[in-house]
């Protein structure tokens, strides 16, 4: 469950499954991102060419439900390994990232808009 564990507990977990099998030899900086992408890019194809409503009753049923999920993991997998091989705290990252974007993304201006920050 979400809410039971924390990102420095997830990141130790994966951290364990890799040393475990010997995989910090393969597991650079330029390596691990190539796999967020790559893993990224197969959750995006599971999209492909689907409507809206599609989409929607493809999240209701177990079978495809469950592989959005076995990608978003993937991902989140190779992300969670990049940022515990070169020591990058994803909370403070994001809390930092969140504060950047406020700024970018005033609500006065960005309220229910999808324009860019250079568009506004």
């Amino acid at each position: 469950m979400d809410s039971g564990v924390t990102v420095g507990e997830l990141k130790a977990l994966v951290k364990r499954f890799c040393e475990e099998r010997d995989w910090d030899q393969f597991h650079n900086a330029k390596d691990l991102a190539i796999g967020v992408v790559t893993e990224s890019s197969e959750l995006l194809d599971i999209f492909r060419f689907k409507s809206e409503d599609e989409i929607e009753a493809m999240l209701k049923e177990a079978p495809s439900r469950e592989k959005v999920s076995a990608e978003m993991a993937d991902a989140f997998y190779f992300l969670l390994r990049l940022a515990q091989r070169y020591d990058i705290d994803l909370s403070e990252a994001l809390k930092n990232k969140i504060v950047d974007n406020g700024r970018k993304y005033p609500v006065e201006k960005a309220k229910g808009s999808n324009k860019k920050y250079s568009e506004m």
